[in-house]
């Protein structure tokens, strides 16, 4: 029945677990409470399920998975040609884009070829059944409907046959099994409620267990523990058992105790702690710990030294078809292995870290639990940081427990995995299983899927299949087969860098781990470009070609030098690709990024060369510049390269090719001065080519004059101090090199660079000068630049007001300095003075003004005489400099003259008021002479500003507001003023509620603004009634003595204003109606008549519907009928004229 063996040996080597090498997991950690006395077994037992449970495990930190990606469930691999894999198994590749990292294929499904044929075999010829059960250790064990148990070697050769269709047809089906440490016993348990043990040695029946579980249960799960004496149990009513292999006097027996009873809530996993070979020893397994999982929770109990619950985790709302899981693994967590708990049911996963504290208690402490958006029916590890998941649709998950990042996803459908649902039912004994046992029963396929060293092995109906995770050439290898060098390189540099997950095969020491993944680099760099030679497009089509390989060489020259692999890069792929012009193009283009971040410095004559020729042949000046101000130019042809800069303009590389390839940093100057003096010494406007070479010129001198590089780095130190005293020089040179005898101009380069932009030279200078210190050669030359300029600039027509007091402000500050060594002559600051405030024209007055207070800001004040200056300012009408002057002698009253004198400051006096009376700093005797100054002007501020003279009042005048009434002489603005005054403020501050200010403000506004009159009236509570009433009469504004009537409670004398504003209203249409003489088309006078007769009469019916309330009979027809009788009056001349028009239009008519 044996086959010979097809896939090799699958437990090999490479495969074994071994934890110390594993990266240890970072996770974040949260602490679960310790209680001093763990509750019992029987009081979890005796507990209602839906009740709390005595010690919760506490969820600490619940994770926000909002921003998981949703997709990560869907992700597949790329197919792998190994003809041990699934040929059938459908598979997409992973979308990639710059955020995802690439993992290949990381595992690898092989059909178990020996084992699936034989499987079928059994089956066909001795009618041993479908498969059923399957696990894995030294050997593989597989079981029948029909009571057998196949084990099988490692070379998939049928070792034993165990069982009989008898037994099979007594016991019923196999559906479960367990084998030992090892490998000399198997367990089985069977459909029908027993359990045997076989010698896997000799294939030897050793017990026969019937009474260890009730009549009419299936054996769900048994499984041994370490101790091989001791095994657990669980059948289909949901009860675990702890079986105890005895052997006394040569007689075999098995004591079996219950350890949870499924009339309390029915267990349906189990899943004993077993130690790897390498931890046997573990403080942890002296518990021999024991986690079960039953429908609503979860419990670990220790079997020894004696029984105890340790921790109980209820699950979350779940679906209850969803199948909860168990899985053990010991981890490294910081710095220590213990063991890690992995739980679910649903689509949640729990990890809990379980250890042994020194006082001999077990510490539980949960870690980041992982959400996927589907259903799991099996969880596995395969590593201590790795896990396989399998969902309800029967796809297989990767995923990396540290970052909780699925790595494949791929489809298992085609293996049709064995499902345990008829021993969940219980069918071989009548099905006598509570349905909600039923219902999780359908997805259940515990005895499915089996793990052992680093594998797992699956069972299907025809079929059995072995997982192991591919090591990392192998995962390189399968996407390359695919042609995805891109993504294989990405892959390979995770590797290398040490961020790629379920990596297998690699050494542990970084150093090892870099040479080898650098190697295997090395061929797909070079396959790759084999590759795109190879599928390069037709000749003759450029873009298409250079699409082709845009697409590849920025990779290859990308990862060449991440290796730093240059020779590689340029003696073995540049020379390859040099055989096609376009690749050749693309790869000298792809430096350049590269060169511009100065990873990439040096490059060979013939490399160099090219790439110069390239970048000049296609027009690609700014790439060249950007290259060439990287690069070492020494082994180059300066002279042929600084004539190709300078004719296409690329002032950055002349200037660094001279600098470095030849240590001249002045030649640079004068070529950039001689084409820029010229044309700003003719004074014509500057293009923006011209500034743009002004500014460079501008910010190379101010460069080397502070011992950097340009455009980037630094002069040689043994440089820098030659190269400031050249750039002097240069700079004081009295005429330029190529003059010719008619010249005339003296200090050329100083000159030029004045005209160009004084204020930005003189910052270059004063840069430099600050950091002149006991440098006795710069401090000479600074006194000369100095000379210099006032030699130039001063009694220079050609420069502005704002030249000349850029450069005065310049020498203020230096002199302020003080360690200051320059001389200026006193006289100079003087006749300064004079050409800003005494000029032969009044032109640029606020420049001129501007100009000469920076001067004084920056400390130019102790240069001049006070008093000259004073009176020369007063004279120019430079109001900010007396205030200036004023304000270093505390006269602030004298301020507020300044600001009314200088038309465009003058609204800002009422900031400075307030702000020199609110804040601190000012002495009483100043803010006083402040307080009587600006009443004073109260006439002219009102005038000013109504709202912000008000404003001020009120917050510092309120005690001075009669005399300040009593001052404003015009009716006008004090009526804007009183509005402001008065008008409704915050309840902090408030306004005047002097009776007397608001009928003086109901005066003025009955002359200037009656349409406000209403609104006032209905806001102000603050002036009196009979006053307010005497005020609107004597100005016949009716409408607002009606409402002050209205107010008395004086009905009928309301309704007679009301009503003889009506009257007059109509007097006014009557009378448009006489003058109508039909000239008038649109009748826009009528019609404003019209409006403001309607307002009228609709005020006065609703005053009548407002009152008639409060009256009685006799009174409301005394309202009413005025009114009608008022109205019918008017009506009667209305109709009178109309008819009197009629009549003259007729006898204008006949007479025509």
């Amino acid at each position: 029945m044996s086959q010979p063996p097809d896939t090799g040996s699958f437990l090999s080597a490479s495969s074994q677990l071994n934890l110390m090498e594993a990266e240890p997991i970072d996770d974040k950690e949260f602490d679960i409470p310790q209680v001093d006395t763990p509750p019992t077994l029987e009081s979890i037992l005796s507990q209602v399920e839906e009740g709390e449970d005595p010690f919760v495990l506490e969820d600490t930190c619940t994770l926000n998975t909002d921003n998981m990606d949703a997709q990560s469930c869907e992700t597949s691999s790329v197919a792998s040609s190994d003809s041990g894999d699934l040929a059938h198994l459908k598979r997409k590749r992973r979308t990639q884009d710059s955020n995802t990292a690439v993992h290949g294929s990381v595992i690898r499904i092989s059909l178990l070829k020996g084992i699936s044929a034989q499987i079928a075999a059994a089956a066909d010829k001795v009618d041993a059944g479908l498969p059923t059960a399957i696990t894995m250790s030294g050997v593989i064990a597989v079981g029948t409907s029909h009571g057998l148990a196949l084990v099988f070697d490692t070379n998939q050769a049928l070792r034993l046959c165990l069982g009989s269709k008898t037994t099979g047809a007594e016991f019923g089906a196999v559906s479960a099994l367990s084998i030992n440490h090892d490998c000399s016993r198997l367990l089985c348990g069977f459909a029908k409620g027993q359990i045997t043990m076989w010698d896997l040695a000799n294939g030897k029946l050793l017990r026969t267990i019937t009474d260890a579980h009730p009549p009419g249960t299936a054996i769900l799960h048994v499984k041994f523990t370490d101790d091989p004496t001791v095994a657990i149990s669980n059948d289909s009513g949901g009860s675990v058992f702890e079986l105890t292999f005895r052997r006394v006097m040569g007689m075999r027996s098995c004591d079996s105790r219950c350890l949870f009873s499924g009339s309390k809530g029915e267990v349906c996993c189990i899943e004993p702690l077993r130690a790897p070979p390498d931890f046997t020893d573990h403080p942890i397994m002296c518990y021999s710990l024991l986690a079960m999982a039953s429908l609503t929770k979860i419990l670990v109990i220790g079997l020894k030294p004696t029984l105890n619950v340790w921790m109980t985790f209820p699950y979350t709302k779940t679906d209850p078809s969803s199948v909860p899981h168990l899985a053990w693994q010991f981890v490294p967590v910081q710095k220590m292995v213990n063991p890690v708990l992995a739980f679910c049911k649903g689509d949640s996963i729990h990890f809990l870290l379980v250890k042994k504290e020194e006082v001999g208690t077990i510490h539980v402490i949960k870690q980041r639990q992982l959400h996927l958006s589907c259903d799991i029916i099996s969880l596995n590890w395969i590593n201590s940081c790795t896990l396989v998941l399998v969902d309800s649709h029967e796809k297989l998950h990767v995923v990396d427990r540290p970052s909780h990042e699925v790595l494949e996803t791929q489809d298992l459908e085609q293996v049709q995995l064995v499902y345990n649902s008829q021993h969940f039912k219980s069918l071989a004994t009548g099905g006598n299983v509570s349905q909600a046992l039923a219902l999780v029963g359908e997805k259940a396929c515990y005895q499915s899927v089996s793990t052992h060293a680093g594998q797992i092995i699956c069972l299907g109906t025809k079929s059995a299949h072995i997982m192991t995770l591919r090591n990392w050439k192998e995962r390189l290898d399968c996407l390359l087969k695919q042609e995805d060098f891109v993504e294989a390189l990405t892959l390979a540099w995770s590797f290398h860098e040490g961020t790629a997950k379920a990596v297998v095969g690699l050494p542990g020491d970084p150093k090892k781990r870099k040479e080898a993944v650098s190697d295997k680099m090395a061929e797909i760099l070079l396959q790759f470009a084999e590759y795109a030679l190879k599928k390069c497009p037709e000749q003759g089509k450029i873009q298409v070609m250079g699409q082709h390989f845009q697409d590849v060489i920025p990779v290859l020259v990308e990862y060449c030098l991440l290796l730093q692999k240059v020779d590689l890069l340029f003696n073995q792929l540049y020379p390859r690709l040099l055989e096609n012009m376009a690749a050749k193009g693309i790869f000298l283009e792809s430096l350049e990024t590269h060169i511009v971040a100065n990873r990439l410095g040096h490059l060979s004559t013939a490399i160099l060369r090219d790439l110069l020729a390239h970048y000049h042949d296609n027009g690609m000046m700014d790439s060249l510049e950007r290259c060439i101000v990287h690069l070492d130019v020494t082994n180059l042809d300066i002279q042929q390269v600084i004539q190709i800069c300078w004719n296409n303009q690329l002032y950055d590389a002349v200037i660094y090719v001279y600098n470095r390839g030849m240590n001249d940093y002045i030649t640079p100057m004068e070529k950039l001065f001689s084409v820029i003096s010229p044309r700003v010494k003719q004074g014509r406007s500057l293009t923006d080519e011209d500034v743009v070479m002004g500014n460079k010129l501008l910010v190379y001198l101010s460069c080397c004059l502070a011992g950097r590089a340009y455009p980037l780095g630094d002069i040689p130190e043994d440089l820098v101090v030659q190269v400031k005293n050249q750039v002097f020089e240069f700079l004081i040179r009295l005429h330029s090199g190529n003059s010719s005898q008619e010249e005339v101009v003296t200090f050329p380069f100083i000159q030029t660079l004045l005209h160009f932009d004084s204020r930005e030279f003189l910052n270059v200078l004063a840069m430099t000068f600050d950091d002149f210190q006991n440098d006795k050669q710069a401090l000479e030359y600074q006194q000369r630049i100095v000379d210099i300029l006032l030699q130039l600039m001063v009694d220079n027509p050609d420069f502005t007001p704002s030249q000349v007091g850029g450069l005065f402000t310049f020498l203020a500050r230096q002199l302020a300095k003080p360690n200051n060594t320059l001389f200026v002559n006193r006289k100079l600051f003087d006749q300064v003075l004079e050409f800003l405030c005494c000029p032969d024209d009044d032109s640029r007055h606020a420049e001129r003004q501007q100009v000469l207070l920076e001067l004084l800001q920056v400390g130019g004040v102790v240069q001049f005489n006070e008093e000259k200056l004073f009176t020369l300012a007063e004279k120019a009408a430079f109001y900010q400099i007396c205030e200036f002057l004023y304000e270093k002698k505390h006269l602030y009253d004298a301020i507020i003259d300044c600001y009314l004198k200088d038309p465009l400051r003058k609204a800002e006096i009422f900031n400075y008021i307030h702000n020199l009376l609110s804040m601190p700093g000012y002495t009483f005797e100043e803010k006083t002479r402040v307080r009587h100054k600006a009443l004073q002007h109260i006439q002219e501020l009102v005038t000013l500003d109504p709202s912000k003279s008000a404003d001020l009042v009120m917050w510092h005048f309120t005690e001075k507001l009669q005399p300040i009434i009593s001052e404003l002489k015009d009716a006008q603005p004090l009526f804007r003023f009183l509005s402001c005054l008065l008008e409704p403020r915050e309840e902090a501050h408030p306004g005047p509620s002097d009776p007397e200010l608001h009928e003086l403000l109901l005066d003025l506004m009955c002359q200037f603004a009656p349409s406000k009159l209403l609104t006032f009236l209905q806001t102000s509570q603050h002036y009196r009634l009979e006053e307010a009433i005497q005020i609107t009469k004597k100005y016949q504004r009716n409408a607002a003595t009606a409402y002050l009537l209205e107010m008395k409670g004086d009905i009928h004398g309301a309704f007679a204003s009301l009503l003889q504003t009506l009257k007059d209203r109509l007097c006014a249409l009557t009378a448009e109606y006489e003058r109508d003489d039909g000239q008038d088309e649109e009748g826009k006078g009528r019609a404003t008549t019209l409006t403001t007769l309607n307002d009228s009469l609709n005020n006065i019916i609703s005053f009548c519907l407002r009152k008639c309330p409060s009256l009685d009979q006799e009174q409301r027809k005394d309202l009413w009928f005025m009114l009608l009788d008022t109205m019918m009056a008017a009506q009667k001349d209305l109709t009178g004229l109309k008819a009197k028009h009629t009549c003259d239009g007729a006898v204008h008519t006949h007479s025509a």
